[in-house]
């Protein structure tokens, strides 16, 4: 049984909305400060990657039917928890154009 079988669902869901306050305020806090906020972006890809690496594969199913029970989750609930990057063309939107006088 993991860790999340044992707590309280309760619990886990006031734990996770603190989380996801403490995040929130953190990056109004950076706000404006680009370098801060990318601080910020990896170090919550740092736990993302502690976590599934870590405690999630440590607990992964040992038999079929807690298996087949995790996929069933996993499809119903949204997928599989993916932290999405930036593309690089999305930074370019940000910057003007130059006309091809300025160029010269």
């Amino acid at each position: 049984m993991s860790n999340v079988e044992k707590l309280p669902l309760g619990d886990l869901s006031c734990k996770l909305q603190a989380i996801a306050m403490a995040v929130e305020d953190a990056s109004q806090e950076c706000q404006g400060d680009v370098i801060a906020l990318l601080t910020l972006l990896r170090q919550l890809e740092k736990l993302h990657k502690d976590i599934r690496d870590g405690v999630f594969q440590d607990n992964l199913p040992d038999n079929r039917q807690r298996l087949y029970a995790l996929l069933k989750d996993i499809e119903s609930q949204g997928g599989w928890p993916y932290i999405e990057r930036m593309r690089l063309q999305a930074f370019l939107v940000n910057l003007p154009i130059e006309s091809e006088e300025e160029e010269r």
